[in-house]
């Protein structure tokens, strides 16, 4: 009798502990607690979300894969001893490979378009200023381009060097300005041009130099609007005016800048 009574109580005190909350599905700490607490997935008969809150053993982010990222460097460095490999053999046989190698090192990167087309997918980066820069053009046709500087005459048109003009600004200490928005891709010196050369890349596939400056106003890759100042004009030796080298050029060849800007 006493054993069956040993094992009814050992039963209710089974059910009892069964009945009893844990601790990952009450909130509360407290031992026979009813368990009020009901996560909504299970409200609505679906399974819980498993969430990551960190800190696990393993200290590694769900979306950070080790061993891809090791495959990458292993893939960077295999590539770039291909490469050391074709340059180092003089062979005729990767002289095709040589070529689209040095094709793509030396093919200046498209700022401006990159710029616009973020732009036109995403919309206009997070700015402290604002912006005005000038979207009226319609797509496909050609930008309505602004004057580099305020001239009297042209001293040297385009047939005689076949890249670009000269030009007699007005008064000295003249100003040049860019004739469309764009990224500025080079601040230096060239020998054909005299003074200090700006060229701007634009998103449309043309650059603009601006050459034989005194000095400039801008930076490299900045990223400048139409008219904005991008130097000082180098004065002649008689002190009244100044000279100014302008070129316009598309791909790999340079356009007449008369043909595409009125500078009466």
């Amino acid at each position: 009798m006493s054993r069956s009574a040993d094992e009814i109580r050992k039963r209710i005190a089974k059910r009892k502990k069964e009945r009893q909350p844990t601790q990952s599905q009450s909130p509360r700490k407290g031992k026979g607690q009813p368990n009020f607490y009901v996560r909504d997935e299970e409200r609505f008969g679906v399974a819980p979300f498993d969430t990551y809150e960190g800190g696990g053993g393993s200290n590694q982010h769900p979306l950070f894969q080790k061993e891809w990222f090791m495959f990458k460097i292993l893939g960077a460095a295999c590539l770039l001893l291909i490469i050391a490999i074709m340059f180092k053999d003089g062979s005729s046989r990767f002289d095709s490979a040589r070529h689209f190698v040095n094709k793509a090192m030396e093919s200046e990167f498209q700022f401006a378009a990159v710029t616009e087309w973020y732009e036109d997918q995403f919309g206009r980066p997070l700015a402290l200023l604002p912006t005005t820069i000038d979207k009226e053009t319609p797509a496909g046709n050609a930008p309505n381009y602004a004057l580099p500087v305020l001239s009297t005459k042209i001293l040297e048109n385009f047939e005689k060097n076949g890249q670009g003009i000269m030009i007699e600004t007005t008064g000295n200490n003249s100003q040049a300005e860019a004739i469309y928005e764009g990224t500025v891709e080079y601040i230096g010196t060239k020998p054909e041009v005299g003074g200090i050369t700006v060229i701007i890349q634009h998103s449309d596939g043309t650059e603009s130099w601006y050459g034989n400056l005194e000095k400039t106003d801008v930076l490299l890759y900045d990223y400048i609007e139409k008219g904005t100042k991008i130097g000082t004009v180098t004065n002649n030796s008689d002190g009244v005016n100044g000279m100014f080298y302008f070129a316009i050029k598309k791909g790999d060849s340079f356009i007449d800048p008369i043909q595409v800007i009125n500078f009466e």
